[in-house]
């Protein structure tokens, strides 16, 4: 059985991942010129810091220098989080999304922009925005069998955010109060 490159990759990289409490979510090799360009997306549960991204590319810049997965070949290693507008392919990336606005292209062909409420292994319960701004939003069943892609949307004007940064905004007028009582 023969196995592409990114695969062996792949295997290698998997057990260093679980073992730093990381999921290894994409793995890309790309020609770069004379050199090769490895990029892999790790997240955990809760997401992931910078000094957790610096440790893992450590490790696997190592264990890249002590295994022939590469060949002789010069590499340029890139280790990162996916981005804010990750795709959702995975019950752990809806279960990460709860909370978030996501676009669905449905596999009828429908297309759908809801917020994430909740997610199982299943599917997911969304509350479905009206079109436009009409009407009411409505919570729906989203099984992934009927989801051909889905994506997270960014949001810049979110009226939770703006009820959070209210609070915040209180409780650090109350931390001022407090230290002027001293």
């Amino acid at each position: 059985m023969s196995t592409t490159p990114t695969d062996r990759l792949r295997a290698l990289l998997e057990p260093l991942a679980a073992e730093a409490g990381l999921d290894l979510e994409e793995v890309k090799v790309a020609q770069a010129g004379s050199r090769r360009q490895v990029q892999i997306d790790v997240d955990a549960e809760g997401g992931v810091d910078l000094d957790a991204i610096a440790e893992f590319s450590r490790l696997v810049g190592q264990a890249l220098d002590d295994s022939d997965v590469m060949g002789d070949a010069p590499y340029l290693l890139e280790v990162g989080s996916p981005g804010v507008e990750r795709p959702l392919t995975l019950p752990r990336h809806w279960s990460r999304a709860e909370g978030r606005l996501v676009k669905v292209k449905l596999a009828d062909g429908g297309e759908i922009v809801a917020r994430v409420l909740s997610a199982d292994e299943d599917g997911a319960l969304v509350e479905v925005q009206p079109v436009k701004g009409r009407g009411k939003a409505k919570e729906r069943r989203l099984e992934y069998t009927e989801v051909a892609k889905a994506r997270v949307q960014v949001e810049f004007n979110r009226k939770d955010d703006e009820k959070l940064l209210d609070e915040a905004e209180d409780l650090a007028a109350d931390d001022t109060d407090d230290a002027s009582d001293d």
